[in-house]
């Protein structure tokens, strides 16, 4: 085998590996504690009896700009929260990498954008992201409230970049969040994220 397969071959593997996904649906979500834009922390047991969202998030991706140019991702917020979610949105990308921002900046993104989130948490490690398994932007997690995972993956399925798509799209996140607040077990509990890839 040439030098040069082996070094692909390697990298795939390696890419493989990292992006490997760390968190299995129906196990207890990993646990974590970041901090917020405006420098307060938040750690999942915090908010032990409730369904949380985890919504990983990048502004400057164009699947995220489908959403929130639309309305799409802050409505989905609103409403739900509004009936008791939590929903975080986290940002892991690195220092110098797109979607990275001071949290003077973040502030400013965030009323821009009207974002309805209980709070933006800021991941520029990584490591809450590896953990999840977290691949894409957008990249979504339902928790329930006793801290295990029931959903993980896209937000609908429409995979496309076109903010045009979004109404005509299955919500995956709006059909398990119903399911749980209503006390049914989520039939979709996994599926293939889309969008621009986590920026470690």
């Amino acid at each position: 085998m040439k030098v040069s397969t082996i070094l692909v071959t390697g990298a795939i593997l390696a890419s493989a590996g990292f992006y490997a996904a760390a968190a299995d649906s129906d196990a207890p979500a990993p646990a974590f504690t970041l901090t917020d834009v405006e420098g307060t922390e938040h750690s999942l047991s915090d908010f032990e009896g409730k369904t949380v969202v985890l919504e990983w998030t990048n502004y400057d991706c164009p699947f995220v700009k489908k959403h929130y140019s639309t309305g799409n991702m802050q409505a989905l917020q609103k409403r739900y929260t509004d009936k008791g979610v939590v929903w975080l949105s986290i940002c892991s990308s690195a220092p110098g990498k797109q979607g990275h921002y001071t949290p003077e900046t973040w502030r400013q993104k965030i009323a821009e954008q009207d974002s309805q989130a209980t709070a933006v948490l800021l991941d520029e490690t990584g490591l809450v992201g590896r953990r999840y398994g977290a691949k894409t932007t957008p990249h979504l997690f339902v928790i329930d409230g006793t801290g295990v995972l029931r959903y993980q993956g896209a937000i609908d399925d429409n995979r496309s970049w076109d903010p045009q798509t979004v109404t005509d799209a299955a919500n995956y996140v709006a059909a398990a969040l119903d399911a749980l607040l209503e006390g049914k077990p989520v039939a979709e509990k996994d599926t293939p994220p889309y969008g621009c890839s986590v920026k470690y």
